[in-house]
């Protein structure tokens, strides 16, 4: 779905910017082989594992799954089960993907690269492993009353490492991004909020010299060349934007934070005059602070004359 740029204001600040979920919305997208998501999953979790799939000691993160499996039935049916068997045996379906995990143990008839990643992993991590590739979203956790983050599956972060996360407030969670302040002082009310009743969602926004899903900070990456105009700039530049939303787990004073991202070449992203004058508009008003944490700095002046130009040229056509 194209990113809607009514939700790009000026001057730019950092704020939570929730709004409901409409009512029947799906807050899941089930994978399928072959697409983008999936194989940046499958490559991120047969090397860093252990970056990506996170829990504090004693979280029960079968909580997690019943969860995402409830929700999987109402808006899409078919993609995540989850059967607890009166022995103790857990049985945890992907059926899209072909694979199974009857006690943790793989088994299926799917992609063979899946099959071959679940059997390799530990088998205390293969659960949150096949949830993780089962939707192309990223999950975490939020804990309501402590406001903290007890369990993650992230393999495709925007620029944050999710094991400096785990376990950690709200609060030192953003310690890190620039101009926080009205999000950190909201943190415990923030937390009590979305794993309340209701369902919330929000969405952030990016331009990045790195076309990749997964941004993690010490994964590598590529960076904005430091000359050139600013129409190969632009030819190197993508629209990366994320839609967050909160599944509350009723009882339990938790929700499942999801994260979809996507990442899209800006000039097949701005495709209108309005969509380049907010983009210019609020990069014009980011602090030194926000274009540095966003690793803009190097590129913004360049944007902004390439989002200028795009809006007026757009603007004058026919």
């Amino acid at each position: 779905m194209p990113f809607d740029f009514s939700l790009v204001s000026a001057p730019f600040r950092m704020q939570p910017g929730l709004r409901r979920v409409a009512a029947g919305a799906s807050q899941l997208t089930p994978s399928t082989p072959g697409t983008r998501h999936l194989n940046e999953k499958t490559a991120v979790l047969g090397r860093f594992a252990a970056q990506a799939l996170l829990a504090d000691p004693g979280f029960d993160e079968g909580v997690v799954f019943r969860a995402i499996a409830d929700e999987a039935e109402r808006t899409a049916p078919g993609t995540f089960d989850v059967d607890s068997s009166p022995h103790g045996a857990t049985r945890i379906a992907a059926p899209q993907l072909g694979w199974t995990l009857d006690d943790g143990r793989p088994r299926g008839d799917g992609h063979r690269a899946i099959g071959a990643l679940l059997e390799a992993l530990p088998a205390s991590l293969r659960p949150s492993a096949l949830l993780s590739l089962a939707f192309a979203e990223d999950l975490a956790v939020i804990d309501g009353k402590s406001a903290t983050l007890p369990w993650l599956a992230v393999c495709l972060p925007s620029r944050w490492a999710p094991e400096d996360k785990i376990g950690r407030h709200f609060a030192e969670v953003h310690g890190p991004v620039a101009d926080a302040d009205v999000l950190i002082a909201a943190g415990a009310s923030l937390a009590r909020l979305v794993t309340g009743d209701d369902r919330w969602e929000r969405f952030v926004w990016t331009i990045s010299g790195d076309p990749r899903l997964d941004q993690h900070p010490r994964r590598g990456g590529v960076e904005w060349p430091s000359a050139g105009t600013a129409d190969a700039l632009a030819e190197r530049a993508w629209f990366r934007s994320e839609r967050q939303t909160f599944i509350p787990i009723r009882g339990r004073d938790l929700a499942v934070f999801t994260i979809h991202v996507e990442s899209v070449r800006l000039a097949d992203a701005v495709t209108t005059g309005e969509a380049a004058a907010r983009l210019h508009a609020a990069l014009a008003t980011m602090s030194p602070a926000v274009l540095d944490y966003r690793g803009l700095a190097l590129a913004r002046d360049r944007l902004l004359e390439w989002l200028a130009a795009r809006a007026a040229g757009m603007n004058a056509l026919p």
